[in-house]
């Protein structure tokens, strides 16, 4: 079975089906980079005070504790797992879209090494390995742009008419 452009020969319906999933799923994760923001201002020193806590700095505006163990098995879990379900979606669908083998197989694998490294790297520097919030911090920026890329795709060849 050829899979590459199959997303081009799809019916209305199931376009359809694809995009609205794409859009909603895409509201979602944006939305939680939001919440990153917000919580760790989206550097690596931020991301280390979320999660080991900032009660030594006197001069700290809003005062953080150190995750518990209970805490960073439940984030840890439920990220993985939730995000392993979404890029298995994804990257289904990416499956299907006309595009270069081997970008196609970057944007199918790269999110899992991501997911691994981002969510892996949070529990090892929960753990007091304090480099690993630069790895935390790349990986999330690698795994939002192929998360990205790969929408973009998608939702562009659902657009297009077959040939």
């Amino acid at each position: 079975m050829q899979l590459n452009g199959l997303i081009l020969t799809l019916p209305k319906e199931i376009k359809l089906l694809i995009g609205a999933f794409i859009v909603v799923l895409s509201i979602g994760f944006y939305t939680g980079l939001l919440f990153v923001e917000e919580t760790s201002s989206a550097n690596p020193n931020g991301i280390e005070e979320q999660y080991l806590g900032n009660e030594a700095d006197e001069n700290a505006k809003v005062m953080r504790f150190k995750k518990s163990d209970q805490e960073m098995l439940t984030l840890v879990h439920n990220h993985i797992l939730s995000m392993s379900i979404i890029f298995f979606l994804v990257g289904g669908i990416v499956s299907i879209t006309k595009l270069d083998k081997k970008l196609k197989l970057f944007l199918i694998v790269e999110p899992f090494v991501s997911v691994v490294l981002t969510f892996g790297g949070l529990y090892l520097l929960w753990k007091e390995i304090l480099w690993m919030k630069y790895i935390v911090m790349i990986s999330g920026i690698l795994m939002t742009l192929t998360f990205t890329l790969s929408t973009i795709i998608i939702l562009k060849q659902l657009l297009q008419k077959p040939r």
